[in-house]
């Protein structure tokens, strides 16, 4: 760990003692033209052969160029070695203002520059348009950095310049090219969602088989995805990613198999409460969203989006102001789940509240429904502790027959239940205790026993 460390700190040294040979390039040519080479970037870049670390190796692996070198260094600067940039802080004697050709925004929450697309184009055009309008190409987002998710300009009002945008860089490859650890997100305002995990394995799942064959093309899509659009080819006719709708009645397993999904194929699951996630604030939703997208693409996420209805039960005709931008936010959500490449889940208690366009949209439709009596039984027997005791009263099958409740309500009476035999000196699981439990799972949704 000591050595990468080591590797991590020299190579990016030498990045950054590269990018300042073409800042004072920059400086020296805006004081006096022709002073220093026509083209900032025939500046050689570091060999970096020699050294092995996370920063070559993105390098080698995506085959970045001098170009690509640059954007990628200049976008980490701000978080490695902030003073670099300092020089662009520099005022207007006459306006007062940081100069309007150098771009750039003030940080937030420190004193540091931010380099904008105007910032690149001044750095390796200056006032050169020629070389303005051929190094724009690097920002129209068809770059490997930005093709591949590392880069990116963020967005801007619809009347400002996009170049106007902040150059940023995303947090996993930051985390990678200098500690060499990448942290997984936690929930926050800037990635509202929050890892799905389960100690639970499939043989606790219960579902009806029919189910289980539909929710096994999830489970073969994500093991051959790959060879199915390379190999195949097939991508050049399906659309990146899969999508699948998850319904059917509150506990009845719809957040454990998204869980199980994950912990099978070794992806990471994100869980986003869209009923959390819809702002009051009009424009908020998509912005929430899109942070969200923008660190789960092309990492192989499993993302799920609980209550669904919150968002897409919104889809109204226009009638007002808010109608409309419930409706963008509808659009929204469904543009960038056609464009990700990963699996993404949809679950609803209430299928009949989402539009007939929204369905047609996913590969496949899951009803997740009440169990049955003999499914019952099961939930019941796996769901207590292999050395509980029962009185004698106690019968699992009747139970299972007599009071149809869903698997999530199941849990909760066992819970009750072992929770009083704590409480008794025998530790011994009473009948009256899991009629008790299952009056208060009747009494939440106004029935009684």
């Amino acid at each position: 760990m000591v050595s990468r460390a080591h590797d991590n700190a020299q190579t990016i040294q030498l990045e950054l003692d590269w990018l300042q040979q073409i800042l004072k390039a920059r400086s020296a040519l805006n004081s006096n033209p022709g002073t220093g080479p026509a083209d900032l970037l025939q500046i050689p870049a570091p060999d970096l052969g020699d050294l092995d670390s996370p920063y070559t190796q993105l390098i080698q692996n995506l085959h970045l160029g001098p170009e690509d070198r640059f954007l990628l260094i200049l976008a980490a600067v701000p978080h490695i070695r902030p003073q670099l940039l300092d020089m662009f802080m520099s005022r207007n004697q006459l306006t007062q203002q940081i100069y309007t050709e150098f771009g750039g925004r003030k940080a937030k929450s420190h004193n540091g520059f931010i380099p904008t697309g105007e910032t690149i184009l001044f750095i390796l055009a200056g006032n050169d348009l020629k070389k303005r309008f051929q190094y724009q190409n690097l920002l129209d987002g068809n770059g490997k950095l930005f093709q591949e998710g590392i880069l990116k300009l963020t967005e801007v009002e619809s009347d400002e310049s996009f170049l106007s945008g902040t150059l940023s860089i995303s947090r996993e490859i930051l985390d990678q090219i200098t500690t060499g650890k990448v942290q997984k997100p936690s929930f926050s305002n800037d990635f509202p969602a929050q890892g799905l995990h389960t100690s639970l394995d499939w043989e606790d799942l219960v579902l009806p088989e029919e189910t289980r064959q539909q929710l096994k093309e999830l489970e073969i899509w994500l093991k051959h995805k790959d060879f199915l659009l390379k190999d195949w080819e097939m991508g050049r006719v399906l659309k990146p990613g899969y999508k699948a709708l998850f319904f059917g009645p509150p506990g009845t397993g719809k957040t454990l198999t998204a869980a199980l999904l994950g912990k099978k194929t070794g992806l990471d699951v994100y869980r986003i409460d869209l009923s959390r996630l819809v702002s009051k604030y009009i424009g908020e939703t998509e912005k929430n969203l899109a942070k969200i997208f923008d660190r789960a693409e092309r990492r192989g996420w499993i993302l799920f989006f609980d209550e669904a209805d919150a968002l897409f039960g919104k889809r109204t005709s226009v009638n007002d102001a808010h109608d409309k931008y419930a409706n963008q936010e509808v659009s929204y959500l469904l543009q960038r789940i056609e464009e990700y490449d990963g699996l993404v889940i949809l679950a609803t208690n209430l299928k009949n509240n989402l539009d007939d366009a929204f369905m047609r949209r996913f590969q496949s439709s899951i009803f997740f429904p009440m169990p049955q009596a003999e499914e019952r039984l099961l939930l019941w027997e796996k769901g207590f502790p292999k050395k509980a005791e029962f009185e004698e009263k106690v019968d699992l099958p009747t139970l299972a027959s007599n009071y149809d409740l869903s698997g999530g309500s199941i849990i909760n009476v066992i819970q009750h239940s072992l929770l009083m035999a704590l409480e008794h000196e025998d530790k011994v699981i009473r009948m009256e205790d899991i009629r008790e439990g299952i009056r208060r799972e009747f009494q939440k949704v106004g029935r009684t026993i």
